[in-house]
């Protein structure tokens, strides 16, 4: 019987360009080894004796009250490191033509020749890409996921560098997404006790990256992960996720569903806004588990400035929240150094911060 040989695998899954979505076109009935996930990547489910788990919070960014919605963020970022928006001003029309030209991008034919092969790469530095896991030669367990990575700022691409199906709408997407994310950061820098424009003026929305994933149905979902455990190496990140769910979050030892909610965006805390808010807010860990229902589509918009390689300015905790009784509980750092860090580390458990603790 010949020897499993996993990185020969891994290297015809991408010679492909298809991903799991051409496996799953194929007619796949099982999950092939490069991506069954040990059993401690498997979903909990809670014996009837158990009570049911809370909820994350919803915040309705568009309440009357600010300071009530202050507080409410404060609460979410410091309890939960998640939580769910609605009232942010997003029309949901632009909310589902990008779920809709993700999906259609993503469920298009790939293989040589298509648009899937012309944007299939591993390079760095490219400003658009398709690609099948982005650590797929590093990771223990492949992720059952595809990903059309897209980074609209600091620098855009050029329209023609989008797929077809993506080119207008996710320019408009991404201009919203970008005006809620700064409304986010005054609201998460008033809830700090600082003044509202801090966040934004230390350059934390700088960078922004689409990642826009595709679940396709898995016949064997009880031997797969769509995302491996793990938290987000960015200040922020907005997630808009279709019905069908999957995303669980680590709260209190427990893994905690986010229910899909109509018209609502999920926000969660980064590592690095955990970093420079001296553990205030706290950076959760999270997963997908895949179902066999039908295809999971989600659009995670990620808040950063680790896209500017010439930048110096360094992170650490803000000297105005430091006291005799708060002391610096991290080194400051570049956040090109941390995400190297965390990159060369991958996805599966939260561990990189822990390198950067006083």
């Amino acid at each position: 019987m010949a020897a499993y040989d996993r990185a020969a695998e891994l290297r015809a899954l991408d010679a492909t360009m298809s991903g799991v979505r051409g496996l799953v076109a194929a007619g796949a009935t099982h999950v092939p080894r490069i991506f069954r996930a040990p059993d401690h990547h498997h979903h909990h489910e809670p014996s009837s004796q158990e009570p049911l788990p809370p909820s994350v919070p919803v915040i309705n960014l568009g309440g009357a009250d600010r300071a009530a919605v202050v507080a409410a963020v404060r609460r979410a970022a410091a309890e939960w490191g998640f939580f769910q928006v609605t009232g942010h001003g997003v029309p949901p029309e632009s909310m589902a033509a990008a779920v809709g030209a993700v999906r259609a991008f993503h469920e298009a034919d790939g293989g040589e020749g298509s648009e899937k092969a012309r944007l299939y790469s591993r390079e760095p530095v490219k400003a658009v890409k398709y690609q099948c896991n982005f650590d797929l030669h590093q990771s223990p367990v492949a992720n059952w996921r595809d990903t059309l990575y897209i980074r609209m700022a600091p620098d855009p691409p050029d329209v023609d560098e989008l797929p077809e199906t993506c080119r207008n709408t996710m320019f408009e997407y991404a201009k919203q997404v970008m005006n809620l994310g700064n409304t986010l950061f005054e609201l998460l820098s008033e809830a700090l006790g600082l003044d509202p424009s801090y966040l934004t003026d230390i350059d934390c929305n700088q960078g922004q990256i689409l990642l826009c994933h595709y679940f396709p149905p898995c016949p064997q979902p009880e031997l797969a992960i769509g995302t491996s455990r793990h938290s987000d190496s960015t200040f922020m990140t907005i997630l808009l996720q279709d019905e069908i769910g999957g995303l669980q979050i680590l709260h209190e030892d427990r893994w905690v569903d986010v229910t899909p909610t109509p018209g609502a965006f999920i926000v969660n805390i980064g590592d690095l806004l955990q970093m420079i808010s001296n553990d205030a807010f706290i950076s959760v860990e999270h997963r997908v588990v895949v179902k066999n229902i039908a295809p999971r589509v989600s659009i995670a918009c990620f808040f950063s400035s680790h896209f500017h390689p010439a930048s110096t300015r360094m992170y650490g905790p803000i000297k105005e929240l430091l006291s005799d009784d708060n002391p610096p509980l991290y080194r400051e750092t570049l956040v090109r150094d941390y995400v190297k860090h965390y990159n060369s580390i991958g996805l599966d458990a939260k561990n990189a911060m822990s390198d950067f603790r006083l």
